[in-house]
């Protein structure tokens, strides 16, 4: 009884040391008397006991690592306090079990190391701006490197950036004085545009004026030249009908008439405009005229 019992203890603890079972996204690494042996995958494995051991257990997922902060000098001596988060992933769970004693802290000082040497190349304003360059020349060096530890590096993100104060209070200060200098070239050519504005639109305004007054001319001349057509019109016809009675009986007495007429009134209008009486250097030639025009006035009485 008592051996069967130790039969069967020895056959729970043989079967709990050859069984093995392991997680998915997992390896395993097993040494056959001290000897790296091969990796155990995801699901049920077998080991001989007491022979072969699980020396390494490794995760295959993504880790990110938080890498520590660090002061880094910058190409114009300036100091940063630089952290950052490195993502990793284990490809080769032998060369990460005997490539290296600890392959994280590993990873992380070679990308202290290799962020301190990018830094140290750019000057302070060109940190901020290369932020995607720094990552990926992190990433490549420690690619490089991280083959013989079986690690892949595949990225490296900046946390932070930070400047000690008196250089971050010059920075706002700097960011301030551009802003207010784009402040204060916009407001210029905010005047300059304004300034142009007006000045075209008074030239236009002119132009309008120019052209308004031109056609007004232009309207004024052709009403002169319409009415100086009219007139000369009417006076030509004036000037035929005299003619064509001049032609006709009595047509000369009759002028003569009127000529006398108006000689008489012009003398008569002078007379009442002033108190100086207006006398004809020839009292004959005027009694010709009245006497010419009574002739044709008595004939007119005869003939009617």
């Amino acid at each position: 009884m008592d051996v069967a019992l130790i039969l069967l203890v020895l056959v729970v603890v043989f079967i709990g040391q050859s069984v093995r079972i392991v997680p998915q996204q997992n390896a395993w690494v097993v040494e056959r008397l001290g000897k790296f042996d091969r990796t155990l995958g995801a699901g049920l494995n077998f080991l001989i006991p007491f022979v072969d051991r699980v020396a390494y257990r490794h995760s295959l997922k993504e880790i990110a690592l938080d890498v520590p902060s660090q002061v880094c000098i910058t190409r114009d001596n300036t100091q940063l306090q630089v952290d950052g988060i490195l993502y990793f992933q284990v490809t080769d769970p032998m060369r990460a079990s005997y490539g290296s004693n600890n392959y994280v802290m590993a990873v992380t000082q070679l990308a202290q190391t290799t962020l301190r040497s990018v830094i140290g190349k750019l000057e302070l304003d060109r940190t901020f701006e290369e932020r995607d360059f720094i990552n990926s020349s992190v990433v490549s060096a420690l690619d490089e490197a991280a083959l013989n530890w079986g690690v892949k590096v595949l990225r490296y993100e900046i946390k932070d950036l930070t400047p000690p104060k008196e250089i971050l209070h010059a920075m706002q200060q700097q960011i301030t004085a551009e802003r207010e200098k784009r402040a204060l070239i916009a407001a210029s050519e905010g005047r300059k545009q304004e300034q142009i504005n007006i000045a075209t639109g008074e030239r236009e305004s002119a132009i309008a004026r120019s052209e308004g007054e031109r056609i007004a001319a232009v309207n004024r001349a052709e009403g002169e030249a319409a009415a100086i057509r009219a007139l000369a019109d009417a006076n030509a016809q004036a000037i035929e009908r005299v003619a064509a009675s001049l032609s006709l009986p009595g047509g000369n007495q009759a002028v003569n008439m009127k000529v006398a007429e108006q000689y008489v009134a012009a003398f008569a209008g002078i007379a009442k405009e002033g108190n100086t009486l207006i006398v004809p250097a020839n009292m004959a030639e005027m009694s010709s005229v009245l006497a010419s025009a009574m002739s044709i006035v008595k004939a007119e009485k005869i003939g009617g």
